[in-house]
């Protein structure tokens, strides 16, 4: 579970960086370039990278002679983070959540759950909102489910924003059982 907590952190971290710089399709392009041919041609990549016995200069200047020009600066001195920091073995994680979360360019998925059909307008709003909130672009998907009994929950990968009736019903339930224990 920590693993994918760092992972999760550098990643935004990385990309939030990235987008001011060399830009996000060139951040993820040069990350899926890294892993699929310079870390799947040849794993000592990662090994020298890894090593405790070669020195952070040394690391840093075969990180500079390895991506050259192909690569942006922007990656090259994220590995060179990961590398100062201790993290450099978390790089596979890294670029993982990466592929999975930003696979829709950049977009990540949000499930809207309504127990009634919502005005597009409103659902634009929403969206808009919550886009402002989590600085996300997300691809919203809409599910009717009665059993909400009214108002609306929005569940945005591990984040959910329960606005239900259900919801209030349940937490006033539990408020009256500890007044009349």
């Amino acid at each position: 579970m920590i693993d994918k907590i760092v992972a999760k952190r550098y990643a935004d971290a990385f990309l939030d960086f990235a987008k001011s710089g060399c830009g996000l399709e060139k951040a993820l392009f040069d990350l899926r370039n890294l892993k699929n041919t310079v870390i799947g041609d040849n794993r000592e990549f990662l090994e020298i990278l890894e090593s405790p016995e070669i020195g952070l200069i040394e690391k840093n200047d075969f990180i500079d002679r390895v991506l050259n020009s192909e690569f942006s600066p922007e990656v090259k001195n994220f590995l060179k983070l990961l590398i100062e920091k201790n993290r450099i073995n978390k790089l596979l994680d890294i670029i993982e959540y990466i592929r999975i979360v930003y696979s829709h360019g950049g977009e990540e998925e949000a499930l809207l759950k309504t127990s009634f059909p919502l005005d597009l307008n409103l659902i634009k709003q929403i969206e808009d909102k919550l886009e402002e909130k989590f600085n996300k672009k997300l691809k919203f998907y809409i599910d009717l489910d009665g059993s909400l009994l009214g108002g609306v929950q929005v569940i945005i990968g591990n984040t959910v924003i329960d606005g239900t009736i259900r919801r209030r019903l349940d937490d006033l339930r539990e408020k009256l059982k500890g007044v009349i224990v």
